[in-house]
């Protein structure tokens, strides 16, 4: 394999590229690798489908860790985080939003696991995020193309969307994330937008230009970043202009996130690996 570095622009953002830097036991591979999330520590936790051992935990440097979530993850879909360190994962297939902690305990359980409902939570959700006053929302996105709203101890507040592809409703609610203005972004994939709504779900605006946006990430400094199928990541102002897009993957990103140093890593669709983009300037 060539040792020669390849370098994105975002911006005025310069990424040097890391494929594969996440690196595995000798003779151990990757199931499906579906999203990642880095924790306080600039660990970095995996998601990853179709296999024993649901999240793998890596250090900051590509060391494989460990790996918790044994016998409790059906389907890992996307992985976020919360204020406190926690984590949330939407278990797609087994119908459930879980909370653990750093360590990988299960500490909180939204939905009834294997009971999938029609129109209510939840219908093979896709992902969750956590407002800063603990709220929890969901995109409920391949069964009930929702979103729920839900109180940080799990009590459902409202739920909103419906099918179709009109303002305020989806196809797949794919991806989802409170910014610090209460603003819900939505990734509605198959309409190839990103939806905002107030936190009440009242639609605000759209923004459009993706093919098939995939994931969602914010940074410290509100600038979003969308991960789409072209394969590209853009990069978008708070109010949702355009600074800058690249190509970071091979085949195209499923997850996105972000460290404390503004390097962002890649959780790739098959061939599965995980890309690291480490920012130069």
């Amino acid at each position: 394999m060539s040792d020669e570095r390849y370098v994105v622009l975002l911006g005025d953002r310069r990424y040097a590229v890391h494929r594969k830097w996440a690196r595995l036991p000798a003779g151990e591979s990757f199931g499906f690798i579906s999203d990642l999330v880095v924790d306080a520590t600039g660990r970095v936790h995996i998601a990853q489908r179709g296999t024993d051992q649901p999240v793998l935990v890596f250090e900051r440097d590509g060391r494989f860790l460990g790996s918790w979530g044994e016998g409790q993850l059906a389907e890992p879909h996307y992985i976020s985080g919360a204020s406190n360190g926690t984590m949330l994962v939407a278990d797609r297939d087994a119908h459930q939003v879980l909370r653990f902690d750093a360590e990988g305990k299960l500490v909180q359980a939204l939905g009834r696991r294997h009971f999938p409902s029609l129109n209510a939570p939840f219908n093979h959700p896709t992902a969750a995020a956590e407002a800063a006053d603990g709220e929890i929302y969901v995109a409920d996105g391949y069964g009930n193309s929702s979103v729920h709203r839900f109180t940080a101890d799990g009590a459902l507040i409202r739920t909103w969307g419906g099918h179709g592809d009109r303002p305020g409703v989806f196809t797949t609610p794919h991806a989802i994330w409170v910014d610090r203005f209460d603003r819900v972004l939505v990734g509605d994939r198959e309409n190839n937008r990103v939806q905002l709504f107030d936190r009440a779900g009242s639609f605000l605006t759209a923004w459009v230009d993706f093919y098939h946006p995939m994931q969602i990430w914010v940074d410290d400094r509100d600038y979003v970043f969308v991960t789409d199928q072209i394969p590209r990541i853009s990069m978008l102002s708070p109010d949702g202009k355009l600074i800058g897009r690249c190509r970071g993957a091979i085949n195209g990103a499923h997850g996105l996130a972000g460290d404390a140093q503004g390097n962002l890593y890649l959780a790739e669709l098959p061939p599965q690996e995980i890309t690291k983009l480490e920012r130069l300037t």
